[in-house]
């Protein structure tokens, strides 16, 4: 939805490409923050994508930052850390994401020689609703009968250590990253696995806060009938629409949303307001300047010390 090859549909920069636009906006539309943030130098920070999942997909894992500066230049240096949130799930859904907790790095590549990798995940069975955070270094790998949105660092370096001896186009096995992946894992304890999200309610929005770190934050908005909200200088704002209908109303104009649409809200437009004459839902997602922010809006709102724990990762 947000790759370097998806084109406005319509505001100043209709008919251009992401990846056109992203380096022209001044600070009006990025935000005063976003040129500072990780990899800012590189293409537009956020991807979002709709993943339909027919089929198991690989195991595999993401480097980090660090690791993919030093590594993997030619092909950004930019790590990846992502989050998916579940859109529609069969009965007995799941994904695998973690090492189990006597999983060591020998174990583990006694497994991939066995072609049993998979059994060394945690298993979690999921719903729609459901929320998963996946830090660089998890092994993870989505199941079958899933509609997930993903909102992750733009990079796609992904390094494969089980593909369930698929083979390509051309009859031959799929590559295998095995030594790089080796290298990146987080072994020991866990940071990834299901989100136990926080809520709140503000101004007719119910917010149903799922993940924030440096990389990205992400909430859930649902509400009905017309609805405020303000955009930050800091940052633009991702409007990712899961359903529902009806308008955005700024000084700017007003202009119709339907589901499975992006919007980029720029960072100076100020308030606008959202007019349903149902319900709607949508994923909220931006850069965060400064996660101390994040935080103490939320203690602003009644967000817990507990809950805050489980849903800002630093």
């Amino acid at each position: 939805m947000t790759s370097t090859d998806s084109r406005f549909a319509d505001g100043p920069f209709v008919g251009k490409t992401l990846g056109q636009a992203w380096p022209e906006m001044p600070p009006e539309w990025t935000g005063t923050e976003a040129r500072r943030a990780p990899n800012a130098r590189g293409p537009f920070p956020l991807l979002v994508k709709f993943i339909f999942a027919e089929d198991q997909l690989s195991v595999q894992v993401h480097p980090d930052d660090a690791y993919a500066s030093r590594h993997e230049a030619a092909a950004g240096g930019c790590g990846k850390t992502e989050m998916w949130y579940v859109l529609g799930a069969r009965p007995g859904a799941e994904v695998l994401a973690g090492l189990k907790p006597d999983v060591t790095r020998e174990k583990f590549e006694r497994a991939i020689a066995d072609g049993a990798a998979a059994e060394c995940l945690e298993h979690i069975p999921v719903r729609a609703g459901d929320a998963i955070f996946i830090p660089a270094g998890t092994v993870h790998t989505i199941g079958q009968g899933l509609v997930l949105c993903e909102i992750q660092q733009h990079s796609d370096l992904t390094y494969r250590v089980f593909d369930y001896n698929r083979r390509d186009a051309r009859g031959l096995p799929r590559a295998l990253h095995i030594e790089k992946a080796l290298e990146v894992i987080r072994f020991g304890k866990q940071f990834g696995g299901r989100i136990e999200p926080a809520r709140a309610v503000r101004g007719g929005i119910t917010e149903t806060y799922l993940a924030a770190c440096p990389y990205f934050a992400a909430e859930k908005w649902e509400f009905a009938g017309k609805v405020s909200a303000a955009s930050s200088r800091e940052h633009f704002d991702l409007l990712i629409f899961l359903e529902g209908a009806g308008a955005i109303e700024s000084r700017s104009g007003s202009s119709a949303y339907a589901p499975a649409q992006v919007w980029m809200v720029p960072a100076a437009l100020g308030e606008y307001h959202l007019v349903t004459g149902a319900r709607t839902s949508l994923l909220h997602a931006y850069v965060p300047g400064d996660i101390a922010e994040i935080v103490r809006r939320l203690e602003n709102q009644g967000v817990t010390g507990a809950e805050l724990a489980r849903v800002v990762h630093t």
